[in-house]
C-alpha cells in the first residue's frame, strides 16, 4: 500500500494568483483568513465526532461487510441501480476496474433500461439497488421492473439476485429487501449520497470491480489528516482551492468552474465532482455552474470559448506523470513526413505538451488557471482526489455561508414528479 504520510497530490496556483486574471492579493488574502475560520470549524467536526464522513477512511467494519457479500455474489453481470450520488462515485471508480462484471445503470431511459434487460443473461445477473432513503422513485422503479424480468425468466428465489444498500431504517427498499430475504448493506445515515462514495455505497462496486478499497481509504484518509494536522488554511490544498474560488467569486469572477483532466482515467470522474459541487453549493442565489472537460480532445471543442469567451470562470488541470510514456513516433517515418517535431517523441509528451500549452494559453489571455498533479491513477491517488474535493466543497459552503449538505431543490422536483406521476 502507498505511503499515506506522502503527500498525494500537489496544488500549483502560480498561473491563477498572477496575470490578467488574477483576483488582488488583498482579496484572496482575506478570502484565505476566512478560509482559516473554515478549517477550525472541519477540525471542531472532526475533533467532536459530529460529522460522520470524517470518520469513515479509518474505518473497517464496513469494509468485511462488504467483502462478505460480495464473495456470495457469483454473477456474470452486476448491474447497479441508482441514480446522482448513489452512483456517480462507483462509476468514478470503474476507470479502475479490473474486470468488466460491473455495469451502472442511472438514468431511467425506458428503451436503454429495456434494452438491458434482454441483453442480461438474467439468471446470471446481480443487482445492487442504492438509495439512502429508499424512497427513490427512479430506483424502485428500476428494481420493480428487474424483479419481474427476473420471474418471467424463470427465476424462483430472488433473493439470490439482489444486495440493496439503504439506511438502517424502515423504508420501501428496505421492506422490498427484507420481503424477499435478499442482502442488505447500510448506508450511513449521516452521510449525503454525494459525498458517500467512500462508505459502502462505493466499496461493495469497488470490491466487485477487483479495486483495492484500503488503499482508496488511505488516500482519502491521507489529505483528511493532513488538513486536520495542518496549522493553518495555506498548508492544506483543499482550504487554499477553496480560498481561490471565494476570492473570484468576490470580484463576480466566477460564474464557472471547470475541471480539466488530462487522462482517459479521469474522465468520469469529473461526473461525480459536478454533481459534488452544484448540488452542495448552488443555493441561495449563489455558486458556480461546474463543467467537466477532458483533454486533449477539449482542446478541439471548446478552448476557443474558455479562452476569448465570457471569462468568467476558474480552469482547474489535473495531471498525471505522462511524459516519456506511451507509443513511439518511428523518427524516420515521422522525418519522412516532415514531423521533425514528433519524431522520437512518446505519446505522452505530445499530451502533457499540449497540457501545458493549454494552461498557458488560458493563463495569457487572462483566464486563471490552477493546477492539480497526481503521479499516478490508481486507488490511492482517486481517493485522494476524492477527499480533496470533498474538503473543497465542505470549505467552500462555509466561506460562502451555504449549507453544503442540503439540496432543497433536488426534493422539490421529487415531490413535482410523484404529483404528476398521480395526475396520470
Amino acid at each position: 500500500m502507498p505511503d499515506s504520510k506522502k503527500s498525494p497530490l500537489f496544488q500549483s496556483l502560480s498561473l491563477a494568483l498572477s496575470g490578467k486574471g488574477a483576483p488582488p492579493a488583498s482579496v484572496y488574502e482575506a478570502s484565505l483568513t476566512r478560509a482559516q475560520d473554515a478549517l477550525v470549524w472541519l477540525k471542531d467536526q472532526a475533533a467532536g465526532k459530529k460529522l460522520e464522513l470524517l470518520g469513515i477512511p479509518a474505518r473497517t467494519d464496513d469494509i468485511k461487510a462488504a467483502q462478505k457479500v460480495a464473495a456470495g455474489i457469483n454473477a456474470k453481470t452486476v448491474a447497479v441501480l441508482g441514480i446522482g450520488g448513489s452512483s456517480l462515485g462507483g462509476q468514478a471508480l470503474t476507470a479502475l476496474a479490473k474486470n468488466a462484471t460491473v455495469e451502472f445503470h442511472d438514468n431511467p431511459d425506458p428503451f436503454s433500461w429495456d434494452a438491458a434487460l434482454k441483453r442480461f443473461d438474467l439468471k446470471k445477473t446481480h443487482f445492487i439497488a442504492i438509495s439512502k432513503s429508499g424512497g427513490t422513485a427512479e430506483t424502485l422503479m428500476q428494481v420493480l421492473t428487474a424483479a419481474e424480468a427476473l420471474k418471467k425468466a424463470g427465476v424462483k428465489s430472488l433473493k439470490k439476485h439482489f444486495t440493496i444498500i439503504t439506511e438502517p431504517k424502515k423504508s420501501i427498499l428496505g421492506d422490498f429487501a427484507d420481503g424477499i430475504g435478499a442482502s442488505r448493506l447500510d448506508h450511513p445515515l449521516g452521510v449525503g449520497g454525494r459525498y458517500s462514495v467512500l462508505t459502502m455505497v462505493g466499496l461493495l462496486p469497488a470490491i466487485l470491480m477487483g479495486l483495492d478499497v484500503k488503499a482508496l481509504r488511505a488516500g482519502a484518509g491521507a489529505v483528511l489528516n493532513q488538513a486536520l494536522a495542518a496549522k493553518s488554511a495555506g498548508e492544506v490544498p483543499a482550504a487554499v482551492g477553496a480560498a481561490l474560488h471565494h476570492a473570484l467569486a468576490q470580484q463576480d469572477k466566477l460564474a464557472t468552474t471547470v475541471l480539466w483532466p488530462y487522462v482517459d482515467k479521469l474522465a468520469v470522474f469529473g461526473g461525480w465532482w459536478r454533481q459534488l459541487w452544484a448540488e452542495s453549493l448552488g443555493k441561495d442565489g449563489k455558486g458556480s455552474t461546474p463543467v467537466s472537460v477532458l483533454g486533449p480532445v477539449d482542446q478541439h471543442s471548446q478552448l476557443q470559448l474558455f479562452r476569448d469567451g465570457p471569462g468568467n470562470a476558474l480552469f482547474t488541470i489535473l495531471s498525471v506523470d505522462m511524459k516519456g510514456k506511451g507509443a513511439t513516433a518511428p523518427r524516420a517515418a515521422a522525418k519522412s513526413l516532415k514531423l521533425d517535431y514528433l519524431a522520437g517523441k512518446k505519446l505522452g509528451d505530445l499530451v502533457d505538451a499540449e497540457r501545458r500549452a493549454t494552461a498557458q494559453t488560458l493563463f495569457k489571455n487572462g483566464r486563471p488557471v490552477r493546477g492539480l498533479h497526481v503521479t499516478a491513477v490508481n486507488e490511492f491517488s482517486m481517493g485522494a482526489l476524492m477527499m480533496h474535493f470533498m474538503l473543497e466543497t465542505m470549505l467552500m459552503g462555509q466561506l460562502m455561508g451555504v449549507d453544503p449538505f442540503d439540496q432543497p431543490g433536488v426534493e422539490e422536483g421529487k415531490v413535482l414528479a410523484r404529483q404528476y406521476l398521480g395526475e396520470g
